[in-house]
C-alpha cells in the first residue's frame, strides 16, 4: 500500500496530472453528444463540408481537394482523373447523404460526373457494392443527364485497401491535412463558429487516426506519470475500476506488466511498453536486439512510445451498436529526426515484398512523422466485454504478424549505426 507521502506527491498540486486532467476534460460538442464513433454522423459532417452550397464558406475548395487526393495516383481507373478534377468548376455539385443506401453521393450534372463515397469509419466493407450502386445511379440519372462517369471513393479510418479495385482509397488522415490548409487560406472568409466546429472535428479525427500531436504529448506525459508514481497508480488500478481489455493484457503478458518486461506468444518473445483501457504497445524483442538494444538512442524518438524508430500496438474498437468490436494490430515508423534514415528505412521495408505490408502514399516524404505499414491486421471480437475472447484475438494477430517480424529483422540490422550509444 502506498504511503501518505506518495499519495500526496501524485494527487496534491501536481501540475503534470492537472495537464492530463485538463486535456481529458476539454469541451468538444461532438464528443459530448457521443457522436465521435458513429459512422453516420461522420458522413453527415463530411457531406456538409463537401457541399459547395453549404454554410462553411469553403465553396467547392474542400470538395475539389478531397476528390483530387482520392484520385491522385489512380488515373488507371479512368476519367475523371485528379488532374481533370483540379481544373474543373465543381460549384454545381449536388451532395446527398444516405441516398439509395450510399453513404455520400455527389452528382456533377454539368460535367456528367458522379462519385459514390463509401465511408468506413469502423464498420466492415462488403464486396460488390460499387458495381451495384453505379448501376443504380446510371439507371436513375442517365435518362435525364446522359452518360455518366461514375467513380467510387473508399474512405477509411486506417490504411485499408478496398475489396473492390475500382474504388479509389483515401484515409481520414488526408482530411487532417486538407482542412487545416483550407482554414489558413480561407481565414478571412470562414465564420468564427465554422472555424470552431472544424477545429473540434479535426480533434476527433486526429485522435481516431492517431496523428494528434496533443494526444501523443499527453500519452508521453501519462507514461512518465505512471513510471514516477507506479506504486500509487497500481494501487488505484487494483482497487478501482478495470476493463476486460486490461484483464486480457494482464493474462497475455503476466499480472501487472512493467515497461521492458518480456512476454511470449507461441515461441515469439515480445517486450512490453505500455497499456491503457483500449490499447497496449510493444515491440518484438528481436527488433530491439537488431536495433542495438536499450542502450541505443534514436534522435527524434526519445519521447515517442518506447523510444525506438518503430512501435507496434494492439487497439480495440467498439462497433457502433451492440457489444461487438474489432481488434487491430498496428506497426508504425515514427518521428526519426534524420530524414534520409527515415526515408531509407521505409523504402527498405517497402521493397522487401512482405505480405500485408504497405505504407501510405507519401510516407517517406520530408515532414512526415508517423507512417503505419500493416494491412489486413484486424480480427472481429463478438463481445468486447469478454476478456478471454479479446486475449484470443490478440494472440491470433500476433501469430499472423510473425512473417513481418521475421522479414523486418534483417532490415533493422542495416540501420543500427544510425543510433547513438550511451558512451558516444
Amino acid at each position: 500500500m502506498p504511503s501518505q507521502e506518495e499519495l500526496e506527491s501524485l494527487f496534491v498540486n501536481n501540475g503534470e496530472l492537472h495537464r492530463v486532467e485538463t486535456y481529458l476534460n476539454r469541451f468538444n460538442p461532438i464528443k459530448t453528444m457521443r457522436m465521435e464513433g458513429m459512422e453516420i454522423r461522420h458522413s453527415a459532417i463530411l457531406a456538409w463540408l463537401l457541399d459547395p452550397r453549404e454554410t462553411h464558406g469553403f465553396n467547392d475548395k474542400f470538395l475539389r481537394a478531397f476528390l483530387c487526393e482520392a484520385m491522385r495516383g489512380h488515373s488507371g481507373l479512368g476519367s475523371p482523373t485528379a488532374l481533370e478534377i483540379s481544373q474543373a468548376d465543381l460549384r454545381d455539385a449536388e451532395v446527398r447523404r444516405e441516398w439509395q443506401n450510399i453513404d455520400i453521393f455527389i452528382l456533377l450534372p454539368r460535367l456528367n460526373w458522379a462519385f459514390i463515397i463509401e465511408n468506413k469509419f469502423y464498420s466492415n466493407q462488403h464486396e460488390g457494392q460499387l458495381a451495384k450502386y453505379a448501376e443504380r445511379v446510371r439507371s436513375l440519372f442517365e435518362p435525364q443527364e446522359g452518360a455518366l462517369k461514375v467513380r467510387g471513393v473508399f474512405l477509411t479510418l486506417h490504411d485499408e485497401d478496398p475489396q473492390d479495385d475500382s474504388y479509389a482509397p483515401i484515409q481520414y488522415g488526408a482530411i487532417c491535412d486538407i482542412l487545416p490548409s483550407l482554414m489558413e487560406t480561407e481565414a478571412e472568409i470562414v465564420r468564427e463558429d465554422v472555424a470552431v466546429f472544424v477545429k473540434h472535428y479535426l480533434e476527433v479525427i486526429r485522435e481516431a487516426t492517431g496523428v494528434s500531436d496533443e494526444l501523443r504529448e499527453m500519452e508521453v506525459l501519462a507514461r512518465e506519470l505512471y513510471r514516477s508514481h507506479k506504486k500509487v497508480l497500481d494501487f488505484v488500478i487494483e482497487h478501482g475500476a478495470t476493463t476486460d481489455f486490461v484483464m486480457a493484457i494482464e493474462a497475455l503478458t503476466g499480472h501487472d506488466p512493467e515497461y521492458g518486461d518480456e512476454f511470449k506468444v507461441a515461441d515469439r518473445k515480445f517486450t512490453f511498453n505500455f497499456h491503457n483501457n483500449v490499447q497496449f504497445s510493444f515491440l518484438p524483442s528481436t527488433w530491439i536486439k537488431d536495433l542495438g538494444g536499450d542502450e541505443t538512442e534514436w534522435e527524434g524518438c526519445e519521447n515517442w512510445w518506447a523510444g525506438y524508430p518503430l512501435i507496434c500496438w494492439c487497439q480495440i474498437f467498439p462497433e457502433a451498436e451492440g457489444s461487438a468490436g474489432r481488434l487491430r494490430l498496428f506497426a508504425e515508423v515514427g518521428p526519426i529526426a534524420d530524414h534520409e534514415f527515415r526515408r531509407d528505412l521505409i523504402e527498405a521495408i517497402s521493397d522487401a515484398g512482405l505480405k500485408n505490408v504497405k505504407f501510405q502514399r507519401g510516407a517517406a516524404e520530408l515532414g512526415k512523422k508517423y507512417s503505419k505499414f500493416l494491412k489486413k491486421a484486424d480480427v472481429h471480437v463478438a463481445d468486447i466485454q469478454n476478456s478471454e475472447e479479446i486475449e484470443r484475438g490478440i494472440r491470433l494477430l500476433l501469430q499472423k504478424f510473425e512473417p513481418v517480424i521475421v522479414g523486418v529483422s534483417p532490415i533493422l540490422k542495416q540501420f543500427v549505426d544510425y543510433g547513438a550509444t550511451e558512451n558516444e
